[in-house]
């Protein structure tokens, strides 16, 4: 919502503008996508502040006991994907890092799509069913990363992402 803000805007920090008039729809700020038809409201006077389930959520603690997982708040409701077995080992899980948050579902505004933030045409050339873009398993975008691996190095994400 705020690269859509900044367009119209011309400032970013204008987002909860859009997100207040059309929270009905939307349920997370970054959680929109192509072909959504939003309603854009004339820029305020004075911009609204955030809701505050859209401020980032502390990060979970960690558990005294071992073999016990972290606690992770009731209000956390969208996947993420477990990143221990990551192909490409500490640059997949920092392409990750960077790309989706661990968010395996989250399509961007520009269309790319999951944990590694694939184009359709780099998911398909990589091995993916066209039919299953937008909303592969993790499993499915692990090997069609793995595959992009195998096929180019890191050089699709690498200059990107600082990994």
């Amino acid at each position: 919502m705020s690269s859509i803000a900044l367009r119209l805007y011309h400032d970013r920090a204008d987002w909860p503008v859009l997100y207040w008039r059309n929270h009905h729809r939307i349920h997370w700020a970054d959680d929109i996508f192509a072909g959504q038809v939003l309603r854009i409201p004339a820029k305020p006077a004075h911009t609204p502040a955030a809701p505050a389930a859209l401020q980032p959520e502390p990060a979970p603690q960690a558990s005294s006991t071992p073999g016990i997982p972290p606690q992770v708040s009731s209000g956390s409701i969208r996947a993420t994907a477990d990143v221990t077995g990551t192909p490409g080992g500490s640059f997949g899980a920092c392409v990750i890092a960077r790309e989706s948050g661990g968010n395996a579902q989250i399509m961007n505004a520009t269309g790319h799509y999951g944990l590694y933030q694939f184009s359709e045409s780099t998911w398909v050339a990589y091995g993916g069913s066209a039919a299953d873009f937008g909303h592969a398993s993790v499993a499915e975008q692990n090997q069609v990363f793995a595959n992009a691996l195998a096929a180019g190095g890191e050089s699709n994400w690498a200059p990107y992402d600082g990994c």
